[in-house]
């Protein structure tokens, strides 16, 4: 069943057999069947099943893939002693300190022999061989000289490996820290960094973890392009500028993009290169602990955007130079056409190698415990679901398309992997999934059967949005095909609905503020001339299109920066096709700042939708229901908690004495107008009025009431604005 109370369809499907795809393991000394494997082949049926009887039909398939999830955990508990344990490799792997002695250790199977170099000893390795072990793992042991370490701090370093043909390559350390470029070379390769800083020189946390709201409000950012400049902006200026405007506007979380180390600045952060260095465009780790921290001392949590997808290409300085030509299960991603994206032109994992799930889980717990991130959107879900990874499909919602031997079940075995690790270690962690598949169970506990995400993003919505603002006129808007589009979600799997994000930003595409008002953003914002017919339509709505999204698309809501105020031009990254330009890899925060501006009357209107919020929380409340979507009047009437909505798309028709229908009896005010001044609109509305409500039809019979509601008040809704009111206590 999709949907909520008001609109809902019923879908059901034939059944399937079991998927063919079958995890793999790199370890040799782990059983076949572990203790208590028995077990599982008596399972009970699945959580997921109670919630969604379609799925039954599917139950071989989702019992498979349970089973997978539940081998791999108790083989990782009997060789690793925990999941928790098991994702501490970086415990292990990369550089560590032992006492007086710095160890370095390298997953490289196929290697023939190995050294570490660096600046320590001018990249000279002959006397800094390592030595190799029964797995795969090379290590090297180095003693302090006089008191002092052999790799100083903050020097450059590289992993030397043979390969079978006798060649040598250096490669950037798989686990590092921290990577730097030289930047007075042009397309230099990225070096690794030993980071260990004397303690005075560490970032310590001063801040806790804030509370978990009841649903997120999530403002999603590019640190580099956040200045005002055309310049890179760097953590600190970003702590110290841009954190202030955030909370100002009243969001509770932010998602950072682009933070994991990736070598080509305009992929925007997604063809990654160094999974456990912060990307050092910005500044060094230390720099982005301090913007963590000063994000929990204002009480915003902190999501980052996590590519465990695919990797970059980049043999020099990426994880992709660590495939040699080796089997799949000696290498950290798949062989042949199964470990190359066509599309992205990037490297897929091996998600069912054992090392490939150490790497991957340590990266999670990582990021979490030493930077003390608050949870991650996964980047690119729909590539790591399917074999086909999504390219050429147009999902329709055949239970087909999800559960076949299409579906890789060697990912969905490590995002459940993943989702029960980040939820053991921080149980209010928020992990949010980017899927446009729509996959069933995908937001469900791994408890249940569930793959285990707290929320996927509501992709349908801003295409639907784009295709009102690009293909139909405002009268052939339909308010059923909106509605419908903003609460056709799955039954108790969460989203976080959002009508524009960064993917409407970047340069090719367009904002909803340039889509609605053009050109006549350069010279007609300024409220000392007569507002054009243009802009006063592409104020008004942008943001009835922000807030409706918000009220009904989903349990959160994300916003990406700059689209609060109607930011009027797109990203464009430096490349070669705008001569290296950093001209448009900035936001121009002083449009909401001018006072004569009209961009001030959008972000006005966007802190207010956010604010009320903390005051109602009515995004994450279950109650949703919608009593009008009218057509020829152009109106949708729907209540999200206790509040009732009223939204009036018609271009020029005001209503008075508008009914509206409504469960709670009482008193109602407005606590939310589109249409004020302080927003930029005509002030048609006494915010003073007081409705008051009456009964409506026969008591227990909801057919004989208005709009099936038990209640009713009349309300003026002014063209083009929509308003919120809610209950006055008694």
């Amino acid at each position: 069943m999709w949907g909520v109370e008001g609109i809902s369809r019923t879908l059901s499907f034939k059944d399937i057999s079991g998927p063919l795809v079958k995890a793999v393991s790199l370890k040799t000394d782990k059983p076949d069947k572990p203790a208590g494997w028995k077990d599982l082949n008596g399972m009970g049926k699945l959580g997921v099943l109670e919630v969604d009887p379609s799925l039954n039909a599917h139950e071989i398939h989702l019992k498979y893939r349970v089973r997978e999830y539940m081998k791999r955990k108790m083989e990782i508990e009997n060789i690793e002693g925990s999941l928790q344990d098991f994702a501490k490799g970086y415990e292990k792997f990369g550089f560590n300190r032992e006492g007086n002695c710095i160890v370095y250790k390298e997953w490289a199977p196929v290697a023939e022999a190995a050294q570490l170099i660096g600046e320590f000893n001018n990249w000279d390795g002959s006397k800094h061989n390592m030595e190799k072990d029964q797995f795969g793992v090379w290590s090297i042991r180095l003693s302090d000289e006089g008191g002092k370490s052999v790799i100083p701090h903050g020097s450059k370093v590289k992993f030397r490996m043979k390969k079978d043909d006798g060649t040598w390559v250096d490669r950037i350390p798989a686990w590092i820290k921290y990577a730097v470029v030289d930047p007075t070379v042009f397309a230099a390769y990225y070096d690794g960094v030993y980071w260990d800083p004397p303690s005075a020189d560490k970032y310590h946390f001063k801040h806790s973890r804030p509370d978990k709201p009841s649903a997120p409000l999530i403002y999603e950012a590019h640190v580099g392009m956040s200045s005002k400049e055309p310049r890179v902006n760097s953590y600190r200026e970003f702590a110290d500028e841009v954190l202030p405007r955030i909370k100002a506007n009243n969001y509770n979380t932010i998602q950072l993009m682009a933070i994991m180390e990736h070598a080509y600045y305009g992929c925007f952060g997604y063809h990654v290169t160094n999974f456990f260095a912060a990307s050092s465009r910005s500044g060094t780790p230390e720099d982005l602990k301090y913007l963590i921290d000063k994000a929990h001392a204002m009480g915003l949590r902190v999501l980052m955007d996590v590519v465990h997808s695919h990797a970059s290409t980049n043999a020099e300085d990426g994880l992709a130079g660590y495939d040699i030509g080796q089997k799949a299960e000696d290498s950290y991603f798949r062989t042949g056409a199964r470990g190359y994206h066509s599309l992205w032109d990037s490297r897929l994992f091996s998600y069912g190698n054992w090392e490939v799930q150490r790497f991957l889980l340590s990266n999670l717990r990582w990021w979490m415990e030493e930077y003390m991130f608050d949870g991650f959107r996964f980047d690119g879900i729909t590539s790591m679901l399917y074999h086909h990874h999504g390219i050429g499909m147009s999902f329709t919602g055949n239970y087909h398309e999800y559960f076949s031997e299409a579906t890789d079940v060697e990912a969905v075995m490590y995002m459940m992997l993943a989702n029960d690790l980040v939820h053991s270690i921080y149980p209010d962690a928020t992990v949010i999934a980017e899927d446009v598949s729509g996959m069933p169970t995908l937001c469900r506990p791994v408890s249940e059967g569930g793959i285990g995400f707290d929320y996927r993003l509501a992709m349908g919505i801003p295409d639907k949005w784009i295709q009102y603002l690009t293909k139909k006129k405002e009268e052939e808007w339909s308010m059923g095909d909106i509605v419908y589009t903003l609460v056709n979600r799955r039954y108790r799997e969460p989203c976080v609905g959002y009508a524009e994000s960064h993917d409407q930003s970047i340069v090719g595409d367009n904002t909803y503020a340039w889509l609605l008002m053009d050109k006549e953003m350069y010279f007609g914002m300024s409220i000392e001339q007569p507002i054009s017919l243009i802009v006063e339509r592409g104020i008004a709505l942008h943001k009835m299109i922000h807030f409706i999204t918000m009220a009904l698309g989903g349990e959160g809501y994300l916003n990406f920066m700059g689209n609060e105020f109607g930011h009027p031009e797109w990203i464009d990254f430096p490349r070669q096709g705008n001569n290296w330009s950093f001209d448009k890899c900035r936001r121009q925060w002083d449009l909401a700042d001018q006072a004569h501006l009209r961009y001030k009357f959008m972000n006005n209107f966007n802190r207010t939708m956010i604010g009320l919020e903390e005051e109602f929380q009515f995004v994450g409340s279950n109650k949703q229901y919608i009593s009008c979507t009218s057509e020829s009047e152009k109106l949708i009437v729907f209540e999200r908690g206790d509040l009732v909505f009223v939204f009036n798309w018609h271009p020029t028709t005001t209503y008075s004495g508008l009914k509206v229908g409504c469960e709670i009896p009482g008193k109602y005010r407005i606590c939310l107008d589109s249409d004020a001044a302080e927003f930029g609109g005509h002030a048609r509305l006494d915010h003073e009025v007081e409705h008051f409500t009456s009964p409506e039809g026969e008591p227990g019979k909801p057919e004989t009431n208005y709009n099936n509601r038990p209640h009713s008040f009349m309300v003026m809704a002014p063209s083009r604005s929509c308003q919120v009111y809610y209950k006055v206590p008694e």
